[in-house]
């Protein structure tokens, strides 16, 4: 089980920002993020968004830094991908 990290590289409300994610399961993403101070509100379906000024603190704390590609490659053998469509669809 491992927590990653990718670059920050999305930008919104005028900084940079980065995805974190776990590669196995939603209780431990959410277990790491409570224990590092990420709101739930960042939470977003299968990630949560972190701004760039937090990504050396959750390396520091544990996560691994990954590139955009092998982030979204390791979420969705993780079965935990949720798809463009999926997030459009009506709840």
């Amino acid at each position: 089980m491992a927590i990653l990290i990718d670059t920050p590289r999305w930008p919104a409300h005028g900084r940079l920002w980065a995805h974190l994610i776990s590669d196995e399961s939603l209780v431990e993403l959410h277990r790491f993020a409570a224990a590092n101070d990420i709101p739930a509100r960042a939470f977003d379906l299968d990630h949560y968004d972190v701004p760039e000024d937090a990504v050396s603190r959750l390396t520091a704390a544990g996560a691994h830094p990954v590139s955009g590609r092998e982030l979204v490659l390791a979420l969705r053998r993780s079965g935990l991908r949720i798809s463009a469509r999926e997030r459009r669809a009506p709840a």
